[in-house]
């Protein structure tokens, strides 16, 4: 009996003694050339937790994490990197400020191989450059190059072992959701790439009087801009607009604004709709070409377009330059334009 009491003793001992899950994660790690004192942990919601840093750079602590995610950690707003979490791991992070930190991070310990999947990702996409460049491809060449890439993730994904299944299926699912892109844009230049015909409006209103369609600034290089009057984001592009068309009054370029007030927004009618938009010119002293696309969405169907203000730069053969052109605002429009041979 005493034999078998010992025994059960044993037994109690040994699974008392077994390791439970931690409900936490440790962090530690050691900052070359750093001169900040605290580090945060960030989630999309705000701070989970700042952690001091030693004077030598070194730092340890624990925190608790509701779900295993990405979270963001902070030195300062120059200073930030990816960093996986859940309860249980044990991560040691090294790294120099000095440094590129977002992809120059040394992170050790278990759970590690989550967050260095995650840098991995990263470098792989800054590796992409100009997706441009992408989609001027031939369509064999492009085919090609998408399966390559899609190569070079995969390889990426199994590169690391014990991953968290959290961070797999989104990694999976930004995955595809990057080359459905892809495909979507490459479509889509097929018919809204440079040198396209572009699609054409027939009888919007002109302020001014009577009717235009893109035919009647054949001969000139057209730059469109989509807006409404009650578009925030758009009355913001007017004053740069105008600015542009004084700078460009005597070239062979034509600014032409295409109002889309409809009669949702003006009590169901269309008369109400169409004074909005003339009020709005006059009051503003809007200059250029002002027209109104009253009940056809002809042209903005054609182009695809979901929000406001959408710019399109046409040559004066009616193809396209730039479905997606900068806005006035922007300093590479300039740059565009002054390229051209107005």
């Amino acid at each position: 009996m005493k034999k078998l009491n010992i025994v059960l003793l044993l037994v109690i001992i040994l699974v008392s003694c077994t390791n439970t899950p931690k409900d936490y994660v440790s962090l530690s790690g050691q900052l070359q050339n750093n001169t900040d004192s605290i580090l945060s942990i960030i989630t999309r919601t705000g701070i989970a937790k700042t952690i001091v840093i030693n004077k030598d750079g070194s730092f340890k602590d624990t925190l608790r994490v509701p779900k295993a995610e990405i979270y963001t950690l902070e030195i300062n707003r120059e200073k930030r990197a990816p960093l996986f979490l859940k309860n249980g791991y044990d991560i040691t992070i090294k790294g120099n400020i000095d440094e590129d930190i977002m992809t120059t991070l040394e992170y050790s310990g278990e759970g590690s191989n989550n967050s260095k999947f995650i840098v991995a990702q990263l470098k792989k996409g800054k590796d992409l450059g100009d997706p441009n460049e992408l989609f001027n491809l031939e369509e064999k060449a492009f085919d090609k190059k998408i399966a390559a890439i899609k190569k070079e993730y995969d390889s990426i994904l199994a590169s690391y072992n014990n991953l968290d299944s959290t961070l797999v299926n989104l990694a999976s699912k930004q995955n595809e959701q990057m080359f459905s892109y892809f495909h979507q844009v490459y479509a889509n230049n097929l018919i809204m790439g440079k040198g396209r015909p572009s699609p054409k409006f027939k009888g919007y209103v002109d302020y001014k009087g009577g009717k235009k369609s893109l035919d009647s600034f054949k001969g000139k290089y057209v730059y469109i801009d989509v807006w409404a009057t009650w578009c925030g984001p758009c009355i913001q592009q007017i004053p740069y607009l105008k600015n542009l068309e004084k700078k460009y009054h005597d070239r062979n370029i034509e600014f032409v604004s295409i109002s889309t007030d409809e009669s949702r927004r003006s009590g169901g009618s269309w008369e109400a709709a169409e004074k909005k938009w003339r009020d709005f010119v006059k009051e503003k002293q809007l200059s250029g070409v002002q027209l109104w696309s009253g009940q056809d969405f002809t042209f903005q169907q054609a182009y695809q377009i979901t929000g406001i203000p959408r710019f399109i730069l046409i040559d004066p053969q009616g193809n396209i330059v730039d479905a997606n052109a900068p806005r006035p605002s922007e300093p590479r429009l300039e740059e565009i334009l002054n390229a051209l041979d107005l």
